[in-house]
């Protein structure tokens, strides 16, 4: 019986592993196709110089992605500066103040967040932020805005990774023990400073890494920004000026212009450089986060 049971514990951890092994080899497999597809472009011209030209002109075989760059970082940027104190102030009321019975309810509407198609947070985008943008605010700071802007496209993303970084963070701040709270109060401190000094304080390896799938997930959204983002390849001087972030380039532009030289190696060029940003910043997010994890620890 105990051979047949250690047979069977190998079996599940050799299969475990071929399945870990696939998913990394999914992701090499996926980067190798795209660098593959880029190979032509990168033969006529430099990686450093695509990377940093904004000139943007296929016709004349001129391929600079510094504008579609600055477009995704600049609208990924303000979805975070928006979303995530709006997200930890919530998720701090929901887990430390509000009634169990009120939570359970709430909890449901949130998830439900989280299944809304983006498409449709596009045309709600269209419909009520772009006017208010162009009508509004825009008039205070520049002369004339269509709406269409970074700043569009920004606070449609933050509404969209709200329900994403909330849950996350209620589920981080239940795995800090009740034990420190009530420690904490057993010393004379009130709710607020438990809530600062000790749930916090706890949660910020789980903060970073909710912040940073919130960052992978805006990063990436493409339907809703190519929608409320205007979409012209101009350099930004302001975030009420138009964008046009790689995800929406891809979009907008696969399948239709790929009878001109080299314009699908390009756009396979900003589908590599987007998948190679998104790499980079979780990797340092994880040896930021392993650390934090080291310190807590030690």
């Amino acid at each position: 019986m105990s051979r047949y049971r250690l047979i069977k514990d190998r079996i599940s951890g050799n299969l475990f592993l071929v399945f870990t092994h696939l998913s990394i080899l999914t992701v090499v497999l996926i980067g190798a196709g795209l660098y593959g597809k880029s190979v032509p472009i990168l033969k006529q011209s430099s990686f450093f110089h695509l990377l940093f030209s904004s000139e943007w002109k296929p016709f004349k075989n001129q391929f600079g992605f510094l504008t579609y760059i600055v477009g995704s970082l600049i609208v990924t940027g303000l979805a975070i500066v928006i979303a995530l104190p709006l997200s930890l102030l919530t998720a701090i009321f929901i887990s430390e103040y509000m009634p169990r019975n009120l939570k359970r309810l709430l909890i449901p509407f949130i998830d439900l967040l989280s299944g809304i198609p983006p498409v449709v947070y596009g045309v709600w985008g269209v419909l009520t932020i772009v006017p208010f943008i162009q009508d509004k605010l825009a008039p205070h700071f520049v002369e004339f805005s269509s709406g269409y802007s970074a700043l569009a496209g920004g606070v449609v993303l933050a509404v969209m990774i709200f329900p994403l970084i909330i849950s996350i963070l209620l589920e981080v701040f239940n795995t800090v023990p009740q034990e420190l709270r009530d420690a904490s109060f057993s010393l004379g401190a009130n709710q607020w400073e438990t809530v600062s000094h000790v749930v916090l304080k706890k949660s910020v390896p789980g903060i970073l890494a909710a912040t940073v799938l919130a960052v992978s997930r805006a990063l990436g959204e493409t339907i809703a920004v190519l929608m409320v983002c205007g979409n012209q390849a101009l350099m930004p001087h302001s975030i009420l000026d138009p964008v046009y972030p790689l995800p929406a380039l891809i979009a907008n532009n696969y399948g239709d212009m790929l009878s001109i030289p080299m314009y699908d190696s390009a756009l396979m060029l900003s589908a590599l450089i987007l998948f190679v940003i998104i790499f980079l910043f979780n990797g340092i997010s994880r040896i930021v986060l392993y650390r934090l994890e080291r310190r807590s620890y030690a």
